[in-house]
């Protein structure tokens, strides 16, 4: 009794983990958009520096949650700060990004990410990828190409932006494998934070930044809140049910992605978009798949 008991519960986490991936998805999305709307107004550093210091709050809530001020100790100083540097990159670059592309545009490109883990997982981490995997790689930059419509007259030249970021997204998403051991969640979100604030903060003498109005001030605290409550529930999703199960719908994002920008900015896209994201989507699944497949069968023969 007790060995046909454990299917049922573990069914039962099933539909939570979906829920809090697809919620986890759209908080992040509509953060994306306040700060795609806050960017007309403040230079990315102001906007990093001011949003970092409204995720504290919930840093501190968090860390509380997990075990008291020593869950925010930190064990690995040279994986966090490589971690930090390639988040800074990445924040510095989809802003920018963001400043001029529409936000399903940004939010497609920035999907190559698994793709870029795939092709740096060897120099990063000496896996092996097969010729499958190379293939979809490959598959998913013809995707870009797609979004930046060679040979046509709407060159979108500013998509290397969100593409620059998606490569260092993929170094800080490999950097977080290795340093996952020995670092807790809260301290890898606070030297996240932190980083990204300072490094914002370093770019004061250099940029007009704005004053801060008071209707944007309630903005930046609700991108801080929508980033911590985000990324909360994509951790719980992945918690409770298998990755290869929750992460697909991480791609929900490209449908928030077109309805807030239809909202609040009344962007559209079109069907060079449209044909992108979705061979960038489909090689990323598939790469999802296959990496799968090579961790279940884990046959010292051959890769996949």
């Amino acid at each position: 009794m007790a060995g046909g008991t454990a299917p049922t519960e573990r069914r039962t986490e099933v539909a939570p983990a979906i829920a809090c991936m697809l919620v986890g998805a759209a908080l992040l999305t509509l953060n994306d958009a306040l700060i795609k709307a806050l960017a007309a107004n403040y230079p990315t550093g102001e906007l990093l520096f001011i949003r970092g210091a409204f995720v504290w709050p919930w840093i501190l809530i968090f860390a509380m949650r997990s075990g008291g001020i020593g869950s925010l100790r930190i064990h690995n100083i040279r994986g966090q700060a490589l971690r930090g540097a390639c988040v800074i990159a990445s924040a510095f670059l989809f802003i920018t990004g963001l400043r001029h592309l529409t936000l399903a545009d940004a939010i497609a490109v920035s999907f190559t990410g698994p793709l870029f883990i795939t092709a740096l997982a060897p120099l990063v981490l000496g896996e092996e990828v097969g010729w499958r995997r190379w293939l979809a790689v490959l598959i998913g930059f013809a995707g870009v190409l797609f979004m930046l419509r060679p040979g046509g007259a709407a060159l979108q030249w500013a998509i290397i932006f969100p593409l620059g970021a998606a490569v260092c997204g993929g170094l800080r998403d490999l950097i977080t494998r290795r340093i996952a051991g020995t670092e807790t969640t809260v301290a890898v979100l606070a030297v996240t934070t932190t980083v990204v604030l300072l490094a914002g903060l370093a770019t004061a003498p250099f940029v007009d930044w704005a004053p801060p109005q008071p209707a944007d001030l309630v903005t930046f605290a609700a991108s801080g809140a929508l980033i911590a409550l985000a990324h909360t529930l994509m951790i719980e999703a992945f918690r409770r049910g298998e990755a290869t199960m929750v992460a697909p719908f991480k791609y929900s994002s490209l449908l928030w992605a077109t309805l807030f920008g239809y909202l609040v900015f009344g962007d559209l896209p079109d069907r060079w978009t449209f044909a992108g994201a979705a061979i960038i989507v489909l090689a990323g699944l598939y790469v999802l798949h296959r990496e799968t497949q090579l961790r279940r069968r884990r046959s010292p023969v051959g890769t996949v």
